[in-house]
């Protein structure tokens, strides 16, 4: 073997070592740039605030729950059907639904802090109307009257009003979920 064919071997085994080496290259630097991106953008502070709403976000969900069950719960149409006993008097029966409301409201009082204010005081108005709504009930009726007097009278008084407070509660409680996204 000459010395010229010997180069020219080693020029040909070269240009291809050069030419791999260039192709390694330009495709490995694109994989370290966007792992260099990531890591720095993994290593840089976050923001506080989003870092907080995504700490929050699953208490004001369950807070948001809670508060649905709240409201189904003191709906005369549920609470009726569940604190009934039969022959009970209507003096009893009031107390056991007013003690079941402000139990059900205490049992849920916290959850405030996680809705907004206004959603608050709506669901705070319903619990008073509703405990205001067995009082009056019980006032109207006799002495000698049944529990199962009171229970048809509050169901006639909801049957009475158009728009059902404890569904428009529900749907400002979906709202303020929606509000949440």
């Amino acid at each position: 073997m000459n010395v010229q064919n010997f180069l020219t071997e080693v020029a040909i085994l070269a240009t291809g070592g050069i030419i791999t080496v260039a192709a390694g290259y330009y495709l490995f630097i694109n994989d370290l740039r966007k792992y260099l991106v990531t890591k720095s953008v993994e290593t840089k502070p976050s923001d506080p605030k989003k870092e907080e709403h995504l700490q929050i976000l699953p208490l004001r969900l369950q807070a948001h729950e809670r508060l649905i069950v709240f409201v189904d719960r003191i709906n005369p149409a549920n609470l009726l059907i569940r604190v009934h006993q039969q022959g009970i008097s209507v003096v009893d029966l009031q107390s056991v639904l007013l003690n079941e409301v402000r139990s059900e409201y205490q049992h849920n009082v916290a959850q405030q802090l996680y809705i907004s204010a206004a959603t608050w005081d709506v669901v705070r108005k319903l619990k008073d109307d509703t405990l205001t709504m067995v009082s009056n009930a019980a006032r109207g009726l006799p002495a000698e009257a049944e529990g199962v007097d009171l229970s048809r009278k509050i169901l006639q008084h909801m049957a009475g009003i158009a728009d059902n407070p404890y569904d428009l509660t529900l749907d400002l409680i979906k709202k303020d979920i929606h509000l949440l996204f």
